[in-house]
This record gives C-alpha cells, structure tokens and sequence, in this order.
C-alpha cells in the first residue's frame, strides 16, 4: 500500500511522516525529492534548482520527473512488490501542485501539463493525506527560505491541491494542519489505521 502525505511547506508533514516510524517500524519511509538513504544523484540536482531562483521552469520539472522516475524503480517498486506499506513524504501530487504552479503563464494549462506527464509511468497513491493550512501561516511557519516558501506562490499551489482532491476524492483526505501538532497526528493516525484496515479486508485469501 503506497500512502502520500502533502501539503503546503509549514504543513507539518515530515513532522508526521517522521512520528509515523515509531507507529509504523516496519514500513518503507521515503520523501520527494529524494534525499537521505533513499537520495539520488537526481534529488540532489533537484535540490540545487529549488536553491536557484533562476532556474528554468520546465528544465526544474523535468528534474523533478527524472527524480520521481528513479524513485519509483529503485525504492517504491520493490518496496511495493515486497508486500511493504511505503509513506512517502511528498509525491507526484506536490509535482502537480508545485510545478503547475511555476508553470502559470509559460504553458497552457500547466496543471493538466504536469499530469500527463506522469500519467505514462507513474504509480497513483492508495492513500493521500492532505494536511490543510492557509498560504501565509504556511509561509511564516515555513520561513520563506526559498522560492517556494512565500505566501503568493503557496497560494496558486493551494488553488491546485484543491483541484486535485475535487479529481481524486477517493484517495485524497483533508486533515486541517491548523490544530495542535498532536491532534494532527491522532488524526493521521486514524485515517491511517482504517485505511490499512480497509485495504487488508479488501485483500484477496492466499
């Protein structure tokens, strides 16, 4: 089962995702844009864009892509195929929101733009756990230590979260961000559990 959490920079997802290894010892804990142990020669190119407030719009996602392609084939497949429950801190979805946001005024449609490019190869999500906070507590939480961290911009890239889940309704759940860190995280926890209860009901007998 492959569970996304997202969410605007300030959401408080990598504190979750990180609470998670205590619930969850035995899963596959991965992030986007790769880094750490399950890093790459391409997140780390990816990281080198984020910190350049020249770089290319479209050159950026394609970083992004090659990333997220790598990802996939060396970490989240075998993982998956191995039978493991895999949370990812960001995925695909901050792709669309993020890049789609970018890429206003350079193409048309960018939202769907980015879509379709993952589209060919990608692996939805089972489970997406959207944690909901307005741009500019995102911004002053998260510092606005690059370009993606100011209020403006998160806010296009709220607009698209929203789209997405209007999309997805079936695997997106909101979980307002806004409450204390651990009233979020119970509530992560719940949705979490029923989930995986769900998807071993659902499971066929071997």
């Amino acid at each position: 089962m492959l569970v996304t959490l997202e969410g605007l920079d300030g959401s408080g997802k990598t504190t979750v995702w990180e609470a998670l290894h205590d619930v969850y010892p035995d899963a596959t804990f991965t992030t986007e844009p790769t880094s750490g142990e399950t890093g790459s020669w391409y997140g780390e190119a990816v990281y080198r864009s984020i910190d350049d407030d020249d770089a290319d719009p479209i050159a950026e996602l394609f970083l992004y892509t090659a990333d997220h392609a790598d990802h996939l084939s060396r970490v989240i497949e075998p993982a998956l195929e191995r039978g493991d429950l895999v949370i990812s801190d960001r995925y695909s979805d901050s792709r669309y929101a993020y890049q789609g946001a970018t890429l206003q005024g350079e193409i048309t449609r960018p939202l769907e733009y980015v879509v379709g490019i993952h589209k060919a190869f990608s692996i939805d999500p089972d489970l997406t756990i959207y944690l909901d906070l307005d741009p500019e507590t995102a911004a002053a939480r998260a510092g606005t230590t690059n370009k993606f961290e100011r209020a403006e911009y998160l806010t296009r890239v709220r607009d698209n979260y929203e789209r997405l889940i209007e999309r997805y309704p079936n695997r997106f759940v909101r979980v307002d961000a806004t409450q204390p860190p651990e009233v979020v995280l119970e509530r992560v926890e719940d949705v979490l559990e029923s989930a995986l209860e769900a998807n071993e009901a659902g499971a066929p007998d071997e």
